[in-house]
């Protein structure tokens, strides 16, 4: 197993990195198998061949809930520990059924804290800023510690 590292403020990336994923609920489902196989490509494109991405599933929301009967089993969370990097479809939390939201639970467990969303302009949309087609910024809702130095 070729795992991602972080040292001295850098990611080490092997050649053949693993990488988990959570499919996620609803259109997890129908995103997450064509976004890995994007990323497979422009992979293949870029390094023609001598890299590419192990993908190794882990388990939370419906998915694991029908499988091992709980929404985020202790494997999921022990694994994204020991992986710096992942990827994650939408998650949905049952309403009404007890349950904490995945979301939050993951980012308490993991102290993964990072929400990264850039802002443009789309022409043709009404916006209420003068010149909306000069905004350019980019809002960090969160930080991630793990890449925080100490």
């Amino acid at each position: 197993m070729s795992l991602i590292k972080f040292e001295n403020n850098k990611l080490i990336v092997p050649e053949n990195p693993e990488i988990p994923y959570i499919e996620g609920d609803g259109i997890g489902v129908d995103i997450c198998k064509p976004s890995i196989e994007f990323v497979n490509e422009v992979i293949e494109k870029a390094y023609k061949g001598k890299k590419s991405i192990i993908w190794k599933e882990v388990l939370a929301g419906g998915k694991a809930m029908e499988k091992t009967g709980t929404i985020l089993p202790d494997e999921t969370v022990e694994i994204l520990q020991k992986h710096i990097v992942s990827i994650k479809g939408p998650l949905t939390t049952p309403v009404g059924k007890g349950f904490r939201s995945i979301n939050v639970q993951l980012r308490q467990k993991l102290d993964l804290y990072v929400c990264f969303r850039p802002v443009r302009y789309f022409e043709g949309i009404v916006s209420p800023v003068k010149d909306p087609q000069n905004v350019d910024f980019t809002i960090f809702r969160e930080i991630l510690k793990i890449f925080m130095p100490e």
